[in-house]
């Protein structure tokens, strides 16, 4: 009996309609006869088949043997050890709630522009400047704000210079799939960096470990960042303008804090209790297991008692070598993990929470969680 090619129809079923579909993209982006597309309308953010063959479900070129779309899924099947295998050469432990990494450290961007411009001491900023100034990447896929900001519509973009990374810094709170900026990049730029959510961090692993094609092999660096939901745009209209008096032009800046934390315009300040908000949870993230964005490269996240400093996770060995050039060179400045065991604890209770919300009819591995 021939061997198993799991193509579109598994996936379909499988991700994109049980429920554990993130709406990363990363289908999207490695299918090699573009007949995927993508719904951001009404809070779908799921991926679509837009080839005018069947049902939904279907795909003429899937029937034939094309298999690109569940290796580029970092929720298809057996996910999880298969990327850290590829990552890590093992597979994590059970008290490894967080995923498997070096380092950690608090970390910031030491240049004034990329500190105040940046979310909690702007190292994402750094990193990706760095990068791109020093020929470590051509290119980096990130999110914009839409237009001149006012609506506060996250949307995928690339970023090739600092004035573009300083565009693209500080956080969104509803989703952007930020791999399809992909398509958007020039065929010169062969070494991609990767900004995205835990969800989107999963894109490269599962990529390079399946041998996803070309795409794979272009992206050099992820960059995660440490996410437990994301919220559907109706919190803005329902939440936040109805109840707060927020209405979307008004507001300059965002950020969660055990509290949703809103900055103003003309200077107000306000905070949004998170039950809040809880309501809005985007449905892609109810269950994703990954509060850590376990396979990046660098994850980051602004958590603990200090609020100019990212609580960074350094996983892997390209991470761990750019963070020591970028310390040597001045671009930032670090100290140890230890010196906020309250972000780290943190960081674990919140990993073991996003586990447990991975549920029983799926492969079991995201699902352990230490006891």
């Amino acid at each position: 009996m021939p061997p198993e090619k799991p193509h579109w129809a598994h996936l379909y079923d499988e991700v994109v309609t049980s429920g554990l579909c993130t709406g990363c993209a990363g289908c999207v982006i490695a299918c090699p006869h573009d007949v995927l597309g993508y719904d951001d309308e009404h809070g779908a953010y799921k991926p679509i088949q837009i080839e005018d063959y069947g049902g939904p479900g279907d795909c003429s070129h899937g029937e034939k043997g094309c298999t690109m779309c569940t290796r580029a899924c970092p929720r298809f099947r057996a996910w999880e050890p298969e990327i850290d295998e590829h990552l890590f050469g093992r597979v994590r432990t059970a008290d490894e709630v967080a995923g498997v990494y070096k380092d950690i450290v608090l970390a910031r961007a030491t240049d004034p522009q990329l500190h105040e411009a940046g979310q909690d001491g702007g190292l994402v900023s750094a990193l990706l400047v760095y990068a791109l100034e020093h020929d470590i990447v051509d290119a980096a896929l990130v999110s914009y704000l839409d237009g001149d900001g006012s609506t506060w519509k996250a949307v995928p973009g690339v970023a090739r210079t600092r004035e573009e990374v300083l565009a693209s810094a500080g956080s969104r709170y509803t989703y952007s799939a930020n791999p399809l900026a992909y398509a958007k990049t020039d065929k010169e730029e062969q070494r991609l960096a990767l900004v995205g959510m835990s969800c989107q961090a999963s894109v490269p692993g599962a990529m390079k470990q399946r041998k996803a094609g070309k795409v794979a092999r272009r992206i050099a660096l992820t960059i995660g960042l440490l996410c437990s939901k994301t919220f559907d745009d109706r919190i803005f209209e329902e939440l936040l303008e109805a109840r707060y008096d927020l209405p979307r032009s008004v507001i300059a800046k965002m950020n969660v804090k055990g509290r949703l934390q809103v900055w103003t315009h003309d200077g107000r300040y306000v905070e949004v209790p998170l039950k809040e908000c809880h309501p809005f949870t985007r449905e892609g993230c109810t269950l994703c297991p990954d509060f850590a964005a376990e396979h990046a490269d660098i994850s980051t996240g602004g958590i603990g008692a200090f609020d100019d400093w990212t609580l960074t996770i350094v996983r892997t060995d390209p991470g761990r070598e750019l963070m020591e050039r970028m310390l040597a060179d001045g671009w930032i400045e670090t100290r140890p993990g230890d010196d906020d065991p309250g972000a780290i604890e943190l960081m674990r209770k919140l990993a073991r929470k996003s586990r447990a919300r991975w549920p029983g009819f799926a492969p079991p591995e995201p699902g352990v969680v230490d006891r």
